[in-house]
């Protein structure tokens, strides 16, 4: 797939893929527990913004979303030297993500919030080199909850299923109003023969202070 794992990022998603499957019996994280598929739809997948995102040591990273780490804490498997964020509004995925990233020796910041109110707090909003999210909404939704979190010169990269025309430009769109523009669309086929797509927006300018509204009406009234 083009990206390369250390001997210690293998061993790390390996406990993190056991820990996964023993944690769901009690929390559900994932329908996904069998190991294949787990090194499949999760930890490739999540692995692929190294390829298509600018990650490097020192690079802070905010996953939207994250549920039990997905991508944010398979990143910081890979490479521990990022600055990462873990955000999302259930804390019981969570716990899962503290406990984990603890017996990895993994240091990430993570914090149970809403991502629409993180983007009306000063420090959250414009923070972060890197806003990323997995699974969560509609791209022209999820560009309102991420790219006020992104800092200018910084990029949303969502991981996304292969989108529709009518998505990906109502997704563009929305991000146009919110300050991120230039968008690069990289698809790929994972190892099971799934495709995925990753469109990558670079912020050019300051999210206006209107956003991001209230869930309700980014729901209500889409971009």
């Amino acid at each position: 797939m083009g990206v390369t794992l250390t001997e210690e990022g293998a061993d790390r998603l390996d406990l993190y893929a056991r820990r996964l499957v023993e944690y769901n019996e009690k929390v559900n994280l994932t329908a996904i527990t069998a190991p294949d598929e787990i090194v499949n739809k999760h930890f490739v997948d999540s692995l692929m913004l190294l390829k298509y995102a600018p990650l490097a040591a020192g690079v802070s990273v905010c996953d939207v979303g994250t549920g039990a780490g997905f991508p944010g804490l398979v990143l910081l498997a890979a490479l521990p030297d990022l600055k990462v964020t873990l955000m999302d509004s259930i804390n019981k995925k969570l716990e899962f993500s503290r406990l984990l990233a603890a017996e990895l020796g993994l240091s990430a910041d993570i914090v149970t919030i809403r991502a629409e109110n993180a983007g009306k707090r000063p420090e959250y909003r414009e923070r972060f080199d890197v806003v990323t999210a997995r699974a969560v909404a509609q791209l022209n939704l999820l560009a309102e909850y991420c790219v006020p979190l992104v800092k200018v010169g910084g990029v949303f990269a969502p991981l996304k299923a292969v989108l529709s025309d009518e998505e990906r430009q109502r997704g563009c769109g929305a991000a146009a109003a919110l300050g991120a523009g230039a968008a690069k669309k990289h698809r790929y086929t994972l190892p099971d023969g799934s495709e995925r797509e990753i469109v990558v927006f670079k912020k050019n300018s300051a999210t206006p202070g209107r956003y991001p509204r209230y869930a309700a009406q980014i729901a209500g009234k889409p971009l």
